[in-house]
């Protein structure tokens, strides 16, 4: 590895942890830089153009990972469950090989509440393409529901994955003992499969969406 793309893997690992460990938006760049070891306190801006580039670029290393393995599962994906397979399996295996402790799920499932990260990932659909077409695929897949019962479900599937993982990812460090990141990808699955396909339960003074579908809590 040369040494400018060291010094840049070791702010993206700095930054991911203190992250989890403090908050986004309670720490500095600086602190990013010497916490990787880095002379430089302004090594953040040198490498990133700062912390917006910073944080682009935590959330395009975690969504290029998944790219290839998501392609690969869903060009042999023939269900519902193979499409939700091909949306987590991925996130696990990945997880289960970064070293450990690992702080890619919790930071991620922060970065999707967080105002700044929460823009940039609305706008970086077109680096996870394959994400893309498996929700369509799941979408289309559940045309039998009334269609915002699907998109919310949908909308759920993302949160439920990093949020679990999350939560293992912590417990793991708490407690030293390795999560079975294998097992959790298949238990993610089947559950997010049942969620989908749940039937639509709607009291009778509820009232319907414009468009006259069931509504979302």
């Amino acid at each position: 590895m040369a040494r400018s793309e060291a010094a840049r893997t070791a702010l993206l690992d700095a930054a991911e942890r203190l992250f989890v460990q403090s908050g986004i938006s309670h720490v500095s760049d600086r602190k990013v830089a010497e916490a990787a070891g880095n002379t430089n306190h302004s090594a953040v801006g040198y490498y990133f153009g700062g912390r917006e580039g910073l944080l682009r670029a935590l959330l395009t290393r975690h969504l290029s990972v998944l790219e290839e393995p998501r392609r690969a599962m869903f060009e042999r994906s023939d269900s519902l469950l193979d499409d939700v397979r091909s949306l987590v399996v991925p996130v696990t295996d990945t997880l289960a090989e970064l070293p450990r402790p690992t702080w890619r799920a919790r930071f991620v499932s922060q970065a999707m509440h967080h105002p700044v990260t929460t823009a940039l990932l609305y706008g970086m659909a077109a680096q996870a393409p394959t994400a893309t077409l498996i929700v369509r695929s799941v979408v289309t897949r559940l045309d039998h529901l009334p269609r915002d019962i699907v998109r919310g479900r949908a909308t759920l599937m993302t949160h439920i994955v990093m949020s679990a993982c999350a939560d293992m990812e912590e417990l793991a460090e708490r407690d030293g003992k390795p999560p079975r990141w294998h097992a959790a990808g298949d238990f993610l699955s089947d559950s997010i499969a049942g969620l989908l396909t749940a039937p639509v339960s709607r009291r009778p003074d509820t009232p319907p969406n414009e468009d006259g579908e069931g509504s979302l809590p």
